[in-house]
This record gives structure tokens, sequence and C-alpha cells, in this order.
């Protein structure tokens, strides 16, 4: 991350001081991280950085896997947006023995939705997203970003999308949403949902090629284009980011050629859009603690506005140009910032939303499809959307008219607090208790992640906007 840090201009802006006279390292601004979870390795362990959030996925249900990361692609961005090592004293930084992510004291908010094959449905993603709304002023977070490194190949008009409207939902209520484009490459004419939302940032990655120099850095060879009328905002260091590993996951065994040959083996490589997002949400803390006040048009406005354009690449692909965080942190406060694309209406169907990427009963066969949350719950979006809109789609554990999780906090020993659980009591369509070993991707194997379109009939290789999950990404 030294060298990221240093591309973005991050150094300068630790620096500085907020108007309490704080170091400008994300201090006091909550990162909701909507992904495969947290592992508390080194530089994520440290009591309050990590807050566990319900634990949405599949595997919630075991509770020696709750709030963890099997999969090892939430760990990975964790560090990216806010990891710091015990041993970086303030002021210290930019010492590059050391481990520190682009907002290194900003607190992360675990919302786990993954399990450890990456298996995750829709439904999970707008659930965790409403909590995080509804959740966003409790004592200790101030979720004031988003980050969702994920997306569908939804054809669904984003007006209607249900997943559309739910990014849209969070940043009225005030939290930035950044959202990684995908990883469909420079033919690609359409970029991921919920990047398709015109007013969150949609981040597409670029490529350092290797150098400190902005003069030959271009858009990574995997980074989604897009079209005229929707592309990304703005791109950010993307390709072969090393960020923090974790050890036996997914995809810690399978891409082995992503450790970092060090001495402490605490290493990895990774490329992809949700890689470049975690850049621009570590960036967006640190704006939001230097001036609070900041509305979420105002923080996409200043970081797209002092972005700088690449010379001799597309200027569809790129956006506004590669972040400058350095840049946006002395701009001035941007007064007409307000976008006014006409609002969502949520009122389109979860299966578009899925797109081609559905769960499966790994004993039946039998998808998860149609108007159904994980939970068998029928899909009504005209009280979905009132709800997610004001604020209340949960309702202690329970959202959708079903218990999710558990009620409410309680300690422990990494983090200042974890969010309970709960047995699911919902059933599959043969009757049988869901678990973590009922839904799963059936055909994800090693042999599987090849970047290749996938049939209607399984996951998408690309639903994780990080997870162009082919072996040349982890590189």
């Amino acid at each position: 991350m030294y060298e990221v840090n240093t591309a973005i201009g991050a150094p300068a802006v630790w620096a500085r001081q907020d108007a309490w006279g704080r170091k400008l390292t994300g201090q006091g601004i909550g990162v909701a991280l909507i992904d495969s979870g947290i592992a508390p390795v080194k530089g994520l362990d440290q009591t309050g950085k990590v807050v566990n959030g319900p634990d949405l996925s599949f595997e919630s249900q075991s509770a020696n896997l709750r709030n963890q990361d099997t999969f090892g692609h939430g760990t990975h961005m964790a560090g990216i947006i806010a990891g710091r090592d015990p041993e970086v004293a303030a002021g210290k930084e930019n010492d590059p023995k050391y481990f520190v992510g682009v907002a290194p004291d900003a607190r992360l908010v675990n919302l786990r939705v993954a399990a450890a094959d990456g298996a995750v449905d829709v439904s999970q993603v707008i659930a965790a997203i409403d909590w995080a709304i509804t959740h966003r002023n409790d004592a200790d977070l101030n979720i004031r970003v988003i980050n969702l490194s994920f997306g569908t190949d939804s054809l669904q008009d984003p007006r209607f999308d249900p997943l559309s409207y739910a990014v849209e939902a969070a940043w009225r209520a005030g939290i930035v949403v950044v959202v990684s484009v995908g990883n469909d490459g420079p033919t690609a004419t359409r970029v991921g949902n919920p990047a398709l939302n015109p007013y969150v940032i949609a981040v597409g990655g670029s490529d350092l090629s290797g150098t400190l120099a902005r003069s030959d850095d271009t858009i990574g060879a995997f980074s989604t284009r897009g079209n005229a009328t929707r592309h990304a905002d703005l791109v950010a260091p993307g390709r072969s980011i090393v960020s923090l590993r974790d050890p036996g996951s997914f995809v810690d065994v399978t891409y082995p050629g992503g450790l970092v040959t060090d001495a402490t083996g605490r290493y990895f490589k990774g490329s992809g859009t949700s890689q470049a997002a975690a850049v621009v949400s570590g960036a967006a803390a640190l704006l939001l603690q230097q001036r609070p006040t900041l509305t979420p048009d105002q923080v996409k406005k200043l970081l797209t506005s002092t972005a700088v354009p690449m010379t001799d690449v597309d200027a569809i692909a790129q956006g506004a140009g590669e972040l400058n965080l350095s840049a946006a942190i002395t701009a001035a406060t941007p007064v007409a910032a307000t976008q006014w694309y006409t609002r969502a209406l949520g009122t389109g169907t979860l299966e578009g939303a899925r797109g081609t990427a559905h769960v499966a009963d790994s004993e039946s066969g039998v998808e998860l499809t149609g108007e159904r949350d994980i939970m068998n719950r029928t899909w009504n979006p005209w009280t979905w959307t009132v709800a997610s809109a004001g604020g209340w789609a949960w309702t202690g554990g329970s959202w959708n008219g079903n218990a999710w999780t558990g009620a409410g906090w309680y300690g422990t020993s990494w983090a200042t607090k974890t969010w309970s659980g709960t047995t699911w009591t919902a059933r599959t369509w043969s009757g049988s208790t869901w678990t973590a070993r009922t839904w799963s991707a059936r055909t994800w194997s090693a042999a599987g992640w090849t970047g290749d379109t996938w049939s209607a009939r399984t996951w998408s290789a690309r639903t994780w906007s990080g997870s162009y999950w082919a072996s040349r990404t982890w590189q």
C-alpha cells in the first residue's frame, strides 16, 4: 500500500489536521464494508478498529464462522481502506516498513454477506445496505461511507431496480456509497449493478505501471469501460494491489501465486475494480473527517473535480480521471454540487436485480429465483421502498418480515462490539433448514475461476467486482 498511498497523495493528507487538531487519518468515520467479512489479522485486530454488524451470510449459522472471512475478499478490501499496523506511531504512517491503509484510523463496520465460495444473493446485499441506513448513527458507528465491491449483470433499468434503489436510499440518508464498475474490460459497454445508479461513486481501476509517476498510468485491462451515459466517475489504483492476507481463505488457498514472498507472509496481491473502490472509500473517509458536514454529492464533486485526466487514455473508461487525494483535500468545498438525476423508484423485480447470478441448493440443485429473499419470504417492493427510504427497514434483528439476526449488540475481545446472531427458522423448498451448507454457488471451483461468461444457472465469476477472480487477477 505504500506505493498506492504515495501515488494518490495520502501522506500529505495525513500530515494535515482537522478542526479539532487531529491528524487526517479517518478518525471518527465509520466505513461499512459489505463483503465477505473481515478476519482479525494483524493490522485489523486492534480494539475498536472493526465493529461487527450482523452476519447475513449463509455461514452465520455456524458460531465459529460468524463474522469471519472464509473467502478472503473482504479482508483484502478492509486492509486497503483502513488497515494499520500497531507499531505505527501517530504521524509515522508513511513508513514503508509497515502496512497502512488509505484511512488508517477509520472504523470498519463489518457487514458480512458472502460465504466461503463467495455465494451471496442480492437480497442479502440489500438487507446489509438497509441495516447501514438504519444504524448509521448508532453509538461508535457514524457510518458515512459504504464500500460495495459487488455487482451483478442486471439489465433492469436502474430507476426501478431494487439494488439501485437501496444504494440511492443510503446516499440520500447522507452515506457516501462507493461502488466498483466491474471487471469486464474495455469492450464492456455496461457497468455492473448498482454502479448503474447515477448518484453513487462508480470507480474504475487504473494501472500504475510499476512507477509512482502519473505520466505512465493507464486503465487496468480488467476495468469495465461502460458507455457515454454511464461509466466510471473516476479511477483509482487497482492492479497488483498489496493488502492483508487472510490465511486459509478460499482466495489464499486457491491462488498461492498472490502471496507476497516476504519474511512475514502477511500480504497478498490482487487486481480489480474492487481494490480501486476500496482506495476511493478510504479517500472519502479522509474528506469526511476534514469536513464532517459534506454531503455525499459534495464528496463526489470534490473527488471528480480534482481527479487528474490521463493522457492517451479512453475518456469514457477513465471518467474524470485518476484519484488525486491531496488535491481533493485542499480544494474548496463545492457550492453547486447537488445532483439532479431522476429519483429511483425501486419497484422493479428482485429477480431482475440478480441478473444471471443465482445461488443454488447444493443438494437439490434448486436455484433461488423469482420474488423471494433467502428466507423464502415474498418480496413486496411497494412496502420495502417506503421502509428503506425511511430508514426503518430493520426492526431489531428482523428484515422483510423475518428474523435474520439477533436483536442487539454485545462486546467481544477484538472489536468494540458485535451484533448478536440468531438461528434461522426459514425453510428451503425441500423443507430442510437453511444452513451454511444448504446454499452454495454449486459450480464454483478452482477450474471455474476463469473470468469467462458463466451460464444463467450459475454464479458469475465477476459478481464480486473485485472478483474477476482469474489467476491473472491475483498477481
